[in-house]
């Protein structure tokens, strides 16, 4: 790899990975998946690790897939990883960053939750059913979902590069998650359209396989703790808000009489 261009930065935030989201996983998705982080977080690191005036700080991505399915748990950066294909491609994710830890950067690990942005992702897959109102909910819907606005992503990227005092993983998450179901009624709210049509378990995992159990199906309550301990100030920390920022749809106030 070519160092010249890395060479005296200030700081490096490398966020990049296959999407998770699209297409079923085959042993060949899922290979993908797994490579575009663990080696490309290697590669980058092992390089970042040689430069004679390394970057002071490096921000990588990781996401709450760490913690697998936990239920109603609560969870924070210190709660122990969970089982199944997402927890161990994260933990081989975070370990990949080891020789930028070892050269002295401080490296902040961003475990994202779901990021909420109209123009891609989990929300903008979700925005044609329910426009047509035949959404609804997924599974039992008690299913946590731990969400995040993309403002604020961008917001405590930009903190964790100004914050010297923040290192490790620092889980990336709205310090409101929801439920499946309170998703789900929230964004009908929302879009005053109506959220009377489930989707199943088991339509669930006929349409997405394997990607159902641990996307769809699974619960992931999470706690901001180090954001909200380093005074991370939330732009978005309510579903309704971010949503209704996210898709230009204000309050409607009365007026008085």
């Amino acid at each position: 790899m070519d160092l010249s261009g890395l060479d005296e930065f200030d700081a490096v935030v490398h966020l990049a990975g296959e999407s998770i989201a699209e297409g079923k996983w085959t042993p060949a998705k899922k290979a993908s998946i797994r490579d575009s982080r663990v080696k490309g977080t290697t590669l980058l690191c092992q390089s970042l690790a040689q430069l004679q005036q390394p970057p002071k700080v490096l921000v990588c991505a990781s996401a709450i897939g760490y913690y697998g399915d936990r239920g109603d748990e609560i969870l924070d950066e210190g709660s122990s990883p969970g089982k199944g294909f997402l927890s161990e491609v994260c933990k081989d994710w975070e370990a990949a960053a080891q020789p930028a830890v070892k050269k002295g950067i401080r490296v902040v690990q961003h475990r994202l939750g779901m990021i909420l942005s109209p123009s891609g992702g989990a929300l903008a897959k979700m925005l044609p059913p329910f426009r047509m109102g035949v959404g609804g909910i997924i599974g039992s819907g008690k299913q946590y979902m731990s969400w995040i606005a993309l403002d604020d992503v961008l917001g405590t990227i930009n903190h964790a590069l100004l914050s010297d005092g923040l290192a490790g993983p620092v889980n990336t998450t709205s310090p409101h998650p929801v439920t499946n179901r309170e998703f789900t009624k929230t964004l009908g709210r929302v879009l005053g359209r109506p959220t009377v049509f489930p989707m199943p378990e088991f339509a669930a995992r006929l349409a997405f396989g394997e990607m159902a159990d641990e996307l769809l199906l699974a619960s992931t309550r999470v706690e901001p703790a180090r954001l909200l301990a380093s005074r991370y100030s939330f732009r978005f920390p309510q579903l309704e808000e971010a949503l209704r920022h996210l898709l230009g749809k204000n309050y409607i106030t009365k007026s008085p009489p």
